[in-house]
């Protein structure tokens, strides 16, 4: 894997979201929630998923569709606000 600037911005910005999500435990706990997906949920796990599929979206979309990065990217925004309003 190349480390650009731009890996780096991606890797940083995920450990703010993992200390955002650290603090919000500590400061403001929750109790898990079932939603779409079935089972209970926190935030932990919501945002676990929503990286993941988020991974999966661009994947598919450079196996299957090519072109322009922006679109996978406002598919991911999407889908990461859908899994922590409706997961």
């Amino acid at each position: 894997m190349a480390w650009t600037w731009q890996t780096g911005v991606f890797f940083a910005l995920l450990a703010l979201a993992l200390v955002v999500m650290s603090l919000l435990a500590i400061y403001r706990p929750e109790v898990p929630r079932r939603g779409i997906l079935g089972f209970a949920t926190t935030r932990g796990d919501r945002l676990f998923v929503s990286v993941l599929g988020g991974a999966y979206i661009f994947i598919l979309w450079m196996r299957f569709g090519g072109g322009s990065l922006w679109y996978p990217l406002a598919g991911t925004i999407l889908f990461g606000i859908a899994m922590f309003r409706f997961a």
